[in-house]
């Protein structure tokens, strides 16, 4: 994703005058515009942190760290600082997590439905369930009263839905390849399936969505999503 991003920014006619590490001080990271954070789960926050300390505009799409956001977010507004958070930073996915919102809302009174979250993606991804998967079913949640939590079911298929409780969200999980994303939203009944897909074709879109983010962070305070930049 780094490369990815770099090769985005560059295209779009920016600058990049670090590629920090642990290394990178603050003093560093002040001669910077804006911060794109794609690291892994144990150095996001400490990066994060690290904008806010020298009043740089961060935008974040690690995931595998979603215990420690409330910190992040506290600390952003205590500095008054811009942090911008998505677990995918693709447009269409951010169109997908909305069509899955109210696809939710529409089977609330669908108790018959088990549900299933079929996710996959390149063998050097480290966290499992994706962000992208934990996102899409808390929405469910959030959107479903009828669901109640989440479960990582990754020696399941689809096709072994009979014995499930309906109350839970089923993730299917599994690290194929090159596979760059793939996430599928499964409700299955005894008479019929729904099912809603979105396949990416590659990591330019990711790379497009968090350069477009950063781009429009720049100027504000406090802290943003996709939903924000793509007024959903």
């Amino acid at each position: 994703m780094g490369k990815a991003i770099e090769e985005t920014a560059l295209q779009r006619k920016h600058e990049i005058i670090l590629k920090g590490g642990k290394q990178t001080s603050v003093e560093d990271l002040k001669k910077a515009d804006v911060a794109i954070e794609f690291t892994n789960s144990e150095s996001a926050l400490d990066n994060v942190v690290k904008c806010f300390e020298a009043g740089v505009p961060v935008v974040c799409g690690t995931t595998g760290w979603n215990e420690k956001f409330d910190e992040a977010r506290k600390n952003c507004m205590e500095k008054k600082g811009a942090f911008f958070y998505a677990s995918n930073f693709s447009i269409g996915v951010n169109i997908f997590f909305e069509l899955n919102r109210k696809l939710a809302q529409m089977m609330r009174n669908q108790p018959q439905y088990s549900l299933f979250l079929n996710e996959v993606h390149h063998t050097q991804k480290k966290d499992s369930p994706s962000g992208t998967a934990i996102t899409l079913a808390n929405d469910i949640i959030s959107a479903n009263s009828h669901f109640a939590d989440w479960k990582l079911y990754s020696d399941e298929s689809e096709n072994n839905a009979k014995e499930k409780d309906n109350s839970t969200v089923y993730i299917n999980s599994l690290r194929i390849g090159d596979v760059p994303g793939t996430h599928e939203v499964l409700y299955r009944s005894e008479e019929d399936d729904i099912k809603m897909t979105h396949n990416a074709h590659g990591r330019k879109g990711f790379a497009a969505g968090a350069v477009m983010a950063a781009e429009w962070l720049v100027g504000r305070q406090g802290v943003f999503s996709m939903k924000d930049l793509l007024n959903l």
